[in-house]
């Protein structure tokens, strides 16, 4: 017993220090961007990873001054808002319904949905546009929420191999007692995967929130921009402010760290659960 804990201590320490390495690699382009946002141009190019000698504020005021920010950061709000909540209810519905009713035809939609999923977005940019064209929903925040709902897909395919395991003897007992299959779905299906559409959640708010290609295809207007392409547009053709950019990039980055941060947990204790349950 204490041998094997002696040849267990150097794992763990051999672990420890590649831990941290990987954590030190990946935090020094978050050290550089914040740090450069309190420099000047001149401070930044001569000292790049050097600390300000002045923490100056002067850029955070000028990337809030016109209030642009603020407009874009209403806009991803609401795209991420609405599009995470109608990926959730489309993709659990579907699962729910591939789970309550096992025939060849839900058995085919779950094939479709499937390869749905592997499709790469860039491939429906354009027959998308022309759809959204036709229907004038273009340039609009409803248009750039529906362009979401493609990622469905992701929910459901989390979704459903997390009902699979859940006992359907609940479900049967519901519908025995006269529950229908909406009821059976809000009322017992749903709590029962609160832990992955938690995972869900947190993975396709990120996603959505960070996207660049659909609202840089999709939106032309400066009031319909998000957050991401706000920060997309500090960078001009022939010169750019580097810490007006930096500091545009800590702004938008900000709520995406805290959210992470929050939700981190929701994303192990759901991925952990659905691989225990039952």
């Amino acid at each position: 017993m204490t041998e094997s804990r002696a040849n267990s201590l150097p794992r763990r320490i051999l672990r420890t220090i590649v831990v941290l390495g990987l954590a030190i690699i990946c935090a020094i382009p978050l050290y550089y961007v914040i740090v450069s946002s309190f420099k000047t141009n001149t401070e930044m190019t001569q000292h790049p990873f050097a600390l300000p000698q002045h923490w100056d504020l002067t850029k955070y005021q000028e990337a809030i001054a016109d209030g642009s920010i603020w407009l874009a950061f209403g806009n991803s709000i609401v795209v991420t808002f609405f599009a995470v909540i109608l990926q959730v209810a489309v993709g659990s519905l579907a699962a729910y319904a591939m789970i309550l009713k096992k025939n060849w035809l839900t058995v085919g939609m779950g094939a479709v949905l499937t390869i749905a999923f592997c499709i790469p977005v860039q491939s429906t940019l354009l027959p998308l546009y022309q759809m959204e064209g036709a229907i004038g929903v273009v340039n609009t925040l409803p248009g750039l929420i529906a362009l979401y709902l493609v990622d469905s897909a992701f929910c459901y395919y989390l979704v459903v191999g997390y009902m699979r395991k859940l006992p359907m003897e609940l479900l049967e007992a519901a519908r025995v007692d006269g529950a229908g299959p909406f009821r059976i779905y809000w009322q017992i299906v749903l709590p029962l995967i609160r832990p992955i559409l938690a995972t869900v959640v947190v993975f396709q708010t990120l996603a959505v929130w960070n996207d660049f290609l659909r609202p840089s295809v999709f939106t032309t207007d400066q009031s319909k921009r998000t957050v991401v392409l706000q920060v997309y547009n500090a960078v001009d053709t022939f010169s750019t402010d580097w810490p007006l950019f930096m500091a545009i990039t800590c702004i938008a980055l900000a709520p995406v760290v805290v959210f992470f941060l929050f939700c981190q947990r929701y994303i192990v204790s759901g991925l952990v659960a659905g691989a225990v349950k039952g």
